[in-house]
């Protein structure tokens, strides 16, 4: 263990990738395994102090990401390179820190973020793939990408995205703008891609399950539009499996990523 006893506080933000399956999430629960707990556990085996650390996106039960950013504050004179290589050996086989790097006090991974990247994935195949089962959902029938690309388009810039919310969101503001979505092809997975300012609880997994539905031809564009004007909690959907999604990106404002390049390149 290596324990360091000095007066000032420093501020490290790490780039983190996980295999969210056996997770309850990213966010810190009672009794309950999450990304953040073995983050904070390894942590203090490095340093031998207990802390909270924050993350750029709380991502929910069974979902993964590559580019996760979370930082805290620590009493320590480990370089960020020896940080690194510290906390990947305690963390588990599923979790590992893919860069590190010490911030100004007045960073804050979340609310300096501007934008958040997600894709889901789709095996579109009648026989399901052993390898690939823990991270993409099997569809088995037929899909119009054309009218699901169409559909995207009405979801693009500053909407209300209540109805694509869970039905148990209790979130006031539910506004969101999106930046960018759209399903793309490559052989037999079909990957959907979006990127807003911040997503609501189940957004990108209830938008999924919708744009499922157009594809398929059980709905169409106009009904899409009377769902996001009905602005209602849980409205669309219904929500696919987890494990399909993954937080692939979350964005800075260019000055700070040029500042911290050994963390954003």
């Amino acid at each position: 263990m290596l324990k360091e006893h000095i007066n000032s506080l420093s501020n490290f933000a790490l780039i983190i990738e996980y295999n969210g399956k056996r997770y309850f999430g990213f966010q810190w629960q009672v009794g309950q395994p999450t990304v953040q707990a073995s983050l904070e556990e390894a942590i203090t085996k490095v340093t031998g102090q207990k802390l909270r650390i924050l993350a750029a996106s709380r991502t929910d039960t069974g979902v993964h990401a590559i580019y996760q950013v979370v930082s805290f504050r620590v009493k320590t004179r480990l370089t960020a390179k020896t940080l690194l290589k510290a906390l990947n050996h305690y963390l588990p086989d599923d979790i590992a820190v893919k860069a590190a790097d010490k911030i100004s006090p007045v960073f804050n991974v979340q609310k300096n973020a501007i934008s958040r990247e997600y894709e889901y994935r789709l095996l579109n195949s009648h026989v399901r793939s052993p390898l690939m089962s823990d991270f993409v959902y099997q569809v088995p029938y037929p899909m119009d990408l054309q009218k699901m690309n169409r559909a995207c388009k009405l979801l693009e810039g500053e909407h209300d995205l209540k109805s694509f919310a869970a039905s148990s969101s209790r979130v006031k503001n539910t506004v969101r703008n999106i930046y960018h979505a759209e399903f793309r092809q490559e052989n037999n997975l079909i990957i959907f891609y979006i990127k807003a300012n911040s997503f609501l609880t189940h957004q990108v997994r209830n938008t999924v399950g919708i744009m499922l539905k157009i594809g398929a031809g059980k709905l169409n564009t106009e009904q899409l539009k009377q769902i996001m004007e009905e602005k209602r909690y849980g409205a669309a959907g219904p929500a696919v499996p987890a494990k399909g999604l993954c937080l692939i990106k979350v964005n800075y404002p260019r000055e700070l990523e040029l500042k911290y390049e050994n963390l954003f390149n």
